[in-house]
């Protein structure tokens, strides 16, 4: 199985749907992105062995936290971490560590994301 094809199993997995949502959302500026994200960040990244999907995925959170600025990303990868098997506790948990690291506004922000994406 290609990287293309593991990717959009990864990604279907934990984002059912995200695929073709960012393909259609992008096919007019850059049609060859969607593609990209299932092979790179899905297909190379994902799946290689050492972390599981639920780390990975509140990983990303806390990365995505730190940023500050990737709210829709954000909310996704919180739906992708309970389709991992994250539980609302891990997700908050994480959020709240990074309020060290990050800042409590980059903290604040990410739980109302959290909050409203969990309720």
């Amino acid at each position: 199985m290609g990287r293309y094809e593991k990717g959009l199993k990864i990604q279907d997995r934990i984002h059912k749907g995200s695929y073709e949502e960012l393909k259609g959302e992008l096919e007019d500026i850059a049609p060859d992105f969607a593609r990209m994200v299932a092979e790179f960040p899905y297909g190379e990244i994902y799946s290689r062995g050492g972390l599981d999907l639920k780390t990975r995925e509140l990983i990303t959170i806390a990365a995505l936290t730190t940023l500050g600025c990737a709210t829709s990303q954000l909310k996704g990868h919180i739906r992708g971490a309970i389709n991992a098997g994250c539980t609302r506790e891990e997700i908050i948990e994480t959020i709240i560590q990074m309020s060290v690291y990050a800042g409590f506004p980059a903290a604040i922000n990410a739980l109302i994301v959290a909050k409203e994406v969990l309720e």
